[in-house]
């Protein structure tokens, strides 16, 4: 069952976000390094990093939040944005608890949140996610839900280093 948002989901939106964050946190750390990963996060604690950015938007956009419950579990979530005047809308943090065992859980939200952009009348959807390893079962799961056009970007970094005198 797919449900809007509550305040009292929000602990466990939270937990849910962290878990499933930290293998894309372990890629991170491989292909950054711990230094620059601790200044791309809200919070230099890469356990909770993700959850108070999902708090951050609960708290500022608790009506674009769902929330998919099982058996009165909450199993996942999807956060997202919506901008009418361009008719674009825009999906965010998601996830499918890592340790819920129960397949489909993603696509449901998909479906839903979709539903939901059609029925405010939007014309594009949108869906970022990295090119590496860590979120290839993310970009899976979008092209599964239908998402195909696309554009591919490569993200670069430098370590700036004190320049001697």
């Amino acid at each position: 069952m797919i449900r809007n948002f509550k305040k009292e989901d929000l602990l466990v939106i939270m937990d849910i976000g962290n878990r499933a964050w930290q293998g894309i946190y372990d890629m991170y750390i491989e292909a950054y390094g711990e230094d620059l990963l601790n200044l791309l996060l809200i919070t230099s604690d890469r356990h909770t990093a993700k959850g108070q950015e999902i708090k951050i938007h609960c708290d500022k956009h608790p009506d674009w939040v769902f929330v998919c419950e099982e058996e009165g579990r909450i199993v996942g979530f999807v956060t997202f944005n919506i901008n009418e005047e361009e008719g674009i809308a825009e999906i965010g943090n998601n996830a499918v608890d890592p340790e819920c065992g129960l397949k489909g859980m993603g696509q449901q939200m998909y479906r839903a949140v979709l539903e939901h952009f059609r029925k405010k009348g939007i014309k594009y959807a949108k869906v970022s996610t990295g090119l590496d390893w860590a979120h290839a079962p993310a970009r899976r799961a979008y092209e599964q839900a239908g998402f195909n056009l696309k554009t591919e970007m490569v993200q670069y970094y430098i370590k700036l280093e004190e320049s001697s005198k």
